[in-house]
This record gives structure tokens, sequence and C-alpha cells, in this order.
């Protein structure tokens, strides 16, 4: 980046989003309803769920391209929910990398500042240090067709960022990409975002990419916010069973709540919510809370004396690289799945012990 434009973005703060009981309605179905949600200065927030939750929604309607049916959006403290997409000051990435054919990479970064009326010597000066922001100094004059799915991400990317705007919006800017660039570019994406201190609104579907970059994650459900925190938080103190199935693998096993405490197959495990009512339940357990032994002498019964082990059969042990999941079916039933070592090599049938660490988990009444 040059100096001016470095200097340009270094006096920049990130502004203040403020989503306050935002409801979209299309036809009789609900998308969003009571949405309420900050994005604090220079913060990155993942909005993360399943299809149909109302991740992009809530990212259309901070743009403009969508307006609010209740409730408003404020940007450090201006109410902008009547204003258009064009006077909100947003840089947006989407999908769909969306570039110009017929210009070249600088030539579509350069468009925003033409849209503006930058004279053109400082369209060119701050197009290339973009450009040079995302790594493709070497490919101004390159045209879309000669640049691979990576390389065109980051020309949007440098798109979005050269009218130095408030807020920047990326609406699943990674899923066409293969995973190795995805993960270079997701990395990237988190050290500009960094660097230049932008807020940031980041939608995705995909958990590994809201965890590995995002400040805060707010995690949807059906038009709501079921939890917002750290990465950190919701992976690890789940609020709800709806995130602690969805935000990273867990096991779910049939057990019973008493006195604060969750049973499973004789097990006793401490409870997240220790005030959950007495009865049936189900219980999640994360697969890293869970280690494989082989079954030694005298523990072919379906526990050991430890009360923290439970007897089973491997079923399958698949090779993932940096990890091996192997699935095993217990002695009193069901299957579960445990994450552990590459260098424990287990075979399809062996006896082996699983044993609980002993974490807090989140539990559901049984229905």
């Amino acid at each position: 980046m040059s100096q001016t434009t470095t200097q340009r973005a270094a006096t920049r703060t990130g502004a203040v989003v403020e989503f306050s009981g935002v409801a979209k309605r299309y036809g009789t179905h609900l998308a969003l309803t009571e949405f309420d949600l900050t994005l604090r200065a220079g913060e990155l927030v993942a909005l993360l769920g399943p299809s149909g939750s109302g991740k992009t929604t809530a990212l259309r309607v901070l743009a403009g391209l969508e307006s609010c049916d209740d409730g408003g959006i404020r940007i450090d403290g201006d109410d902008v929910s009547a204003l258009p997409t064009s006077r909100r000051d947003m840089g947006m990435v989407f999908q769909s990398y969306s570039l110009f054919p017929h210009l070249s990479a600088g030539e579509n970064v350069e468009f925003g500042l033409r849209m503006r009326r930058v004279p053109a010597p400082e369209r060119r000066e701050r197009a290339a240090a973009a450009l040079a922001l995302v790594g493709l100094d070497a490919h101004y004059d390159r045209f879309a067709h000669q640049l691979s799915g990576g390389q065109q991400q980051r020309v949007a990317l440098a798109r979005a960022l050269v009218t130095q705007p408030r807020v920047l919006l990326l609406d699943e800017p990674l899923s066409a990409l293969d995973a190795k660039v995805r993960v270079q570019l997701r990395d990237q994406i988190r050290r500009i975002q960094t660097d230049l201190g932008i807020t940031t609104l980041f939608v995705t579907h995909d958990q590994d990419e809201a965890l590995a970059v995002a400040d805060r994650v707010a995690v949807m459900r059906d038009g709501r916010i079921e939890q917002v925190g750290t990465p950190e938080e919701l992976y690890t103190r789940p609020a709800t069973p709806f995130i602690a199935d969805f935000v990273g693998l867990s096991n779910r096993l049939p057990g019973v709540v008493r006195h604060g405490f969750a049973e499973v197959h004789g097990v006793v495990l401490p409870l997240l919510d220790p005030s959950h009512p007495d009865g049936a339940v189900q219980v999640f357990v994360r697969q890293e809370d869970l280690t494989l032994a082989p079954a030694g002498p005298g523990e072919a019964g379906p526990a050991d004396q430890s009360g923290r082990s439970l007897a089973g059969t491997v079923l399958i042990s698949s090779f993932l690289g940096s990890l091996r999941r192997t699935s095993v079916r217990l002695a009193q039933g069901g299957t579960v799945v445990v994450q552990h070592d590459v260098r424990d090599r287990l075979q399809v049938g062996d006896s082996v012990m699983v044993r609980f660490s002993g974490a807090p988990v989140p539990v559901q009444a049984a229905s």
C-alpha cells in the first residue's frame, strides 16, 4: 500500500453497527424477528447458521438491499434504515465474484472510485495499493479469465476495500473455492481486516470459518440469534442444545439427570447447567472429550471400575490427516465417534474402552 493510502486507512476507525429489533417478512414468512446485534468498532462478527436461518437476510438489510419491516439500524449512532445502499458507505463481497469481464483487475477495482468521480491518477494509485494489499499488485492489467478463482475473489475484496468503507460485508465469500485456497484467503481476509480496523460482518454456514476468523460469532436459527459470544465461549459453553449440536462435533447419547449431574450408561458427568431438572435427557459429548484404549484383561464387561470408561467395538476408523475419527459401537448399545491422535491406529473389530474426560456437558430433555 502506498504511504498516502496507508495513512488514509490508518486514520479511519471502525464504525459501531447496531441492529435493534429488526424484523423482515417475505409474505407470511418471517425471515428475521426481534433481531438485535451490535458490532463494536473494528470488530469482525460472523453470522453462522444453517440454510434458511436468516444470515444473508440480516446482511442484506444492513446493506440496504432489503428494507426493515420493523426495528432499525444505526451506524455510529445515525439511523440509516431509510438510506439507500449508495449512501451507507459499505463495501460488499459476495460468493459470486461479479467482476466485469471486459475490464482488467485494476479497472474492476477502480470502478467504485470512478462512480465517486475520483480523478484518474488517484484512482489508479488507490487501486494499485488495494491490489497490493491482497497480494495481486502484479496482476493489475490481467482480465478475469486470466485469474484463478482465488485471485478473482481477492480482486473483489480489493474492490470492496478501495473506497475505504465504514463497514465491510462478506456474504459466503469463500464457499466457491477449494479447501486449501479457502483457508489461505480466510487468513488473509482476517489479517487485512485487523490491519485496517474495519468493522466487518461475515456471513457463513461453515463453522470452521466462523470460529477461525471472528472476534465474536452470532449463531442464528429461524430468524433469531440463538447465542452470541467468542468462538471459545460458543464451543465450550453452548447456551442451548442447538448450539451444542451445531457448533463442533458432538455425540448425542441417552442419559438421565439426577441432582445436577448427567448419567450415561453408568458414567456420571457434570452439567454445564447444574440447575437442569431431573429426568431423561439427550447428552451432548464432544468427540475430543473421549479417548480410546485397547480393552485389557478383565475389561470385557460394559464398563470399567473407574466409572469413566465404557467397553465397545471399533466399527470404522478414518484417517483425516492431522487426526483420526473412530466410530465405536458401545456394549450397552449405540455408537460414539472419538477424535484422536493419528498415531493411535485401530482396526475394525478391535475391543476398546471409551473413556470420558469428565468435561461438563449440555443436555436436552428427551422428547
